[in-house]
């Protein structure tokens, strides 16, 4: 695998370490921000890999539309869901009066979820695609 995709995956997969470890401080609004984090360098590492091209922004559907014809996520109906943490859990004018407390456990757990599979499926194609 190429240095710069193995350096987005690795930085998605820490992102992902780094959102369990907040879920289980009930840090629910940092937990969902960093668990989009992680799906979108996870998706910026494969189209990093297939187009080879940096992929910019934040949109987590609008990412994977560049790539979907290569790669087939099980959760990509929930994109738009996770990609809507990268504002709404920081700040307190995008939707939510108070993020920190307004973001449930039960959010953060899907959003741990789905972030989870989209690491995992690209993880996985990035390691197949190597064995080719």
């Amino acid at each position: 695998m190429r240095s710069d995709v193995l350096n987005w995956l690795y930085e998605g997969i820490e992102d992902l370490k780094t959102a369990e470890q907040l879920f289980k401080l009930e840090r629910y609004a940092h937990a969902c921000f960093h668990a989009q984090q992680a799906a979108e360098k996870a998706l910026k590492a494969v189209i990093m890999a297939k187009l080879r091209k940096l992929a910019r922004g934040h949109d987590l559907v609008e990412l994977y539309s560049q790539v979907e014809h290569l790669l087939k996520l099980p959760c990509a109906d929930e994109l738009a869901e996770l990609s809507s943490f990268y504002v709404q859990a920081r700040y307190p004018n995008a939707g939510l009066t108070r993020p920190s407390r307004e973001i449930s456990r039960r959010q953060a757990e899907r959003a741990l979820g789905i972030a989870r599979r989209v690491v995992d499926a690209v993880e996985a194609a990035l390691k197949a695609e190597e064995g080719t």
